[in-house]
């Protein structure tokens, strides 16, 4: 008997040891219901707080993926999209969220947003600088989409050169994190919608470089201005500063996390009949940033089934010119 309680006793031992190798970090441990203390601190409708649906309902998506077993990572992001991208000390506002629940961390930085187009015929759907009014998940439309996203894995590519001289010049490669959604979001790999550093190549020539690694075929590089537009919108990516980008990167890369982007389709829909009803959103339990709604009156929607087709349409009949060649860099 006392063998067999000795055999129970060390197969017991053994199971408890292979579950807790199993069972995930700390970090991954079922959250409290309500909101932490320390976070609580950081919920708000002011420059570098979150406005507590968003961050309900990313915590929500967080917390889901993690039992799901999709992410270990001890962080998770989250946009709203509805805030301004300029504070009021004329600096740029503060909307996408960095947190990290077991860390005790949040981080408010900047992200632009899709700055949409105006297409004849079609309809005028861009977007200003400062408050984004048009929203869409069509193809082409170059607009945000909100919902549930998932980051993938890093891509990293050559975009070119830049500097003052062709004997100083600075190598510019740029990372991207694709998203990958779910229901309305889920063609985000197919709109390649991700996250970027706002910086870019302009203005360049072609410089003959033939020992680069980069160089094309006939041995020469792009070499132009280095442009951040970090102030600006995208082409419906979410663009980060270069600090803010690199620190992004670093944490997601090979460690895949959660991003909830607000507003979604259904928010804008509410929100705009709240609107035109005349009717408080507060008093409808709905959300907006109040400063951007007075600048823009109402959010409007574009579903990709009424809009896709229309683009489709407009850039079949009216196909964008080719590019033109780059030319020489002088003393080439």
């Amino acid at each position: 008997m006392r063998l067999r309680s000795g055999l129970l006793t060390i197969l017991s031992l053994f199971i408890a040891v292979i579950a807790l190798s199993a069972s995930p970090p700390a970090f991954a441990a079922e959250p409290q219901a309500a909101i932490p203390t320390w976070l609580k601190a950081h919920v708000g409708e002011r420059e570098g707080q979150i406005a507590l649906p968003i961050l309900q309902r990313a915590r929500a998506l967080y917390w889901k993926k993690v039992r799901e077993g999709a992410i270990r990572n001890p962080c998770y992001f989250a946009m709203d999209a509805t805030r301004p991208h300029s504070s009021s000390n004329g600096g740029v506002g503060r909307r996408f969220y960095i947190i990290c629940e077991s860390q005790r961390s949040f981080r408010a930085v900047s992200s632009g947003h899709g700055g949409g187009r105006t297409l004849n015929g079609i309809g005028d759907f861009k977007n200003g600088k400062r408050c984004a009014k048009h929203f869409s998940n069509a193809l082409g439309s170059r607009l945000t989409a909100g919902g549930v996203y998932v980051t993938g894995e890093t891509r990293t590519s050559f975009k070119g050169y830049y500097g003052s001289s062709a004997k100083r010049k600075t190598l510019l490669m740029r990372s991207f994190v694709p998203f990958d959604g779910e229901g309305e979001t889920a063609n985000a790999e197919q709109r390649a919608i991700g996250g970027h550093a706002a910086v870019l190549i302009k203005g360049a020539c072609l410089l003959r470089e033939p020992g680069s690694p980069h160089a094309n075929e006939a041995g020469y590089v792009p070499l132009g201005r280095l442009v951040d537009y970090s102030g600006g919108r995208s082409s419906g990516c979410t663009s980060w500063s270069p600090s803010d980008a690199q620190e992004i990167v670093r944490m997601t890369d090979g460690d895949p996390t959660t991003l909830y982007l607000y507003p979604e389709a259904a928010d804008i829909d509410a929100v705009t009949r709240a609107v035109a009803g005349g009717r408080s959103l507060s008093r409808s339990e709905l959300y907006w940033n109040a400063s951007c709604l007075k600048e823009i009156g109402a959010p409007k929607y574009w579903p990709k089934e009424h809009l896709g087709p229309r683009i489709a349409e407009y850039t079949r009949k009216r196909p964008a010119p080719q590019p033109s060649p780059l030319p020489l860099c002088q003393g080439q």
